[in-house]
């Protein structure tokens, strides 16, 4: 026998990792008791970045009996498992937080489970997800979780909230759901048509119709992007969804385009094709919020929370320092003036040299009476970066060039 070197390449399941902390996600799904991993019965919310890590803790597809017989798990299991395959493939470097609990009997919730799952995460969570694909989609559970996310964010704990809820009927989803004050809660009612997701849809223990959903996917996308970049942007943010459906299982090309418009104006986040283009995209960013606010769409409010932090972060440490005044005037002094306007722009000059802002200012009026008041009113202007959602062009014949 000839002398022969054989080397196979081995997954070690070695996580990639990304700069900065905008890429962590949270995940919260509700289930019935008795579908709940073992692993989640005592604790209740764990880290679980890649697809191993979360079988062994129990999401799987199948379980294995003694003799090599394979059980399919639970239907919720093995959704679970597909959002989170879902979530992966698109952003393999995602840090993870899954939180499993139990499904309320009462009829209105409180979304409590989404500061849980924020509070074991540090307050470092920027996106979470809340799949409730049972539940129609209500007024009521909008405001609650807009509620609980402005709770958490006047704890210096933002994040932005992707939600799943049931859609019987594409056709008679409610319009007027978007409003003032819901920047924060953006509303998934797309889901594949073709592949793991329309089989678990069609399965025989979905009896109910319970909607599978599209959030592992907008999840991967959402914490894959920048904070400045919309996740619609076609050249960068392909969904790998073949045939884009709705969560009732109808699909995009069945109807019509009246009908996509108006969802689309509604605020809701679907896949879409593009003529020209191979695959699916998302139709928009949308979040909940009325279409003239500065917060309308997941970028800007991602951008303005990332702002935030980084401002908080430099400022904090000056509380309870000294403010010199001139002892002439009675105003602040120059020096300390340019002091804190240093501090204060200096994570906003970091995210306009990454990208993430066009430009920004920070002012001190030097005329604040702080002997007095012991407060320094701090005015910052951040100027976005702007996101081309239509391109028009004018195209024709002429004599000449």
């Amino acid at each position: 026998m000839s002398t022969s070197l054989n080397i196979q390449r081995q997954n070690g399941n070695v996580s990639k990792s990304l700069e900065g902390e905008d890429h962590i996600t949270g995940l919260v799904i509700y289930m019935k008791a008795s579908d709940i991993p073992v692993s989640f019965k005592s604790e209740r919310v764990q880290p679980l970045s890649t697809i191993e890590s979360a079988e062994a803790a129990g999401i799987v597809e199948y379980t294995t009996d003694a003799d090599g017989t394979q059980t399919a798990a639970p239907w919720a299991i093995r959704m679970l498992h597909y959002h989170l395959s879902e979530l992966y493939r698109i952003n393999p470097a995602v840090s993870l937080y899954v939180g499993i609990f139990e499904k309320p009997e009462t009829t209105s919730m409180s979304f409590a489970e989404v500061k849980t799952v924020q509070n074991y995460a540090g307050g470092r969570i920027r996106q979470t997800g809340v799949w409730c694909g049972d539940r129609e989609l209500s007024e009521d559970d909008l405001v609650t979780l807009q509620g609980v996310a402005d709770n958490l964010a006047a704890g210096g704990a933002e994040l932005s909230i992707i939600y799943s809820p049931k859609v019987s009927d594409i056709k008679t989803l409610p319009v007027d759901l978007a409003g003032a004050g819901k920047c924060r809660v953006s509303v998934v009612i797309g889901q594949a048509g073709s592949g793991r997701g329309a089989e678990l849809y069609s399965d025989k223990e979905n009896e109910s119709g319970t909607t599978v959903g599209g959030l592992g996917v907008v999840l991967g996308l959402v914490s894959l992007a920048k904070v400045h970049q919309c996740i619609a942007w076609v050249r960068e943010f392909p969904t790998g969804v073949s045939l884009p459906a709705f969560g009732d299982g109808t699909l995009l090309r069945d109807i019509d385009r009246a009908l996509v418009e108006q969802l689309d104006t509604t605020r809701y986040l679907f896949f879409v094709t593009k003529t020209g283009q191979a695959g699916s995209y998302m139709n928009d960013s949308h979040n909940m919020d009325s279409p003239i606010s500065d917060y309308c769409n997941i970028e800007s409010v991602r951008t303005m929370d990332k702002a935030v932090r980084g401002v908080r972060t430099y400022l904090i440490p000056e509380l309870g320092g000294n403010v010199y005044i001139d002892s002439s005037s009675g105003k602040m002094t120059s020096y300390s003036v340019a002091h804190l306007e240093t501090v204060a722009g200096k994570a906003l000059e970091d995210m306009e040299c990454q990208g993430e802002l066009s430009g920004y200012k920070v002012e001190i009026d030097p005329d604040q009476d702080v002997l007095s008041t012991g407060t320094v009113e701090i005015v910052i202007r951040n100027v976005a970066v702007a996101v081309m959602r239509k391109i028009n062009v004018k195209i024709g014949f002429a004599k000449s060039v």
